[in-house]
């Protein structure tokens, strides 16, 4: 984000979790549109529950992201849930992660927009 951009944020202490957020909600849509393109379709069918984790996951990040934006009072319990859910999508990630490249990506920053959020409740 440039400076223009930080000033803007009503909660500069959310910066770092806004920019971990947004990284995994692009890794996440990244690593399901691979998953979908796939032209086995034995893998594709073990990719089921990882292309759902993965929409779950990027939309709960743009949520997360957007609350703290606007400083909302709920940010830190939908920081929570969201460290939850990028949890679960890393390890269905991490799965796959042997066979495809976009999975081990998405699972390294699935875990750490999860730190990053659990850091936002102290």
């Amino acid at each position: 984000m440039n400076n223009t951009t930080t000033s803007m944020l009503k909660n500069q202490q959310y910066l770092t979790c806004i920019e971990r957020c947004n990284e995994c909600a692009m890794a996440c849509e990244a690593c399901c549109t691979e998953c979908m393109t796939m032209s086995n379709t034995q893998m594709m069918g073990m990719m089921g529950r990882c292309m759902m984790l993965c929409r779950d996951c990027a939309d709960m990040c743009k949520m997360a992201s957007m609350m703290m934006c606007r400083g909302s009072e709920y940010a830190k319990q939908m920081c929570n849930m969201c460290a939850d859910i990028c949890e679960a999508c890393a390890t269905e990630c991490e799965k796959m992660g042997d066979k495809m490249d976009m999975c081990k990506q998405c699972a390294d920053l699935c875990r750490k927009c999860a730190q990053e959020c659990r850091n936002m409740m102290r």
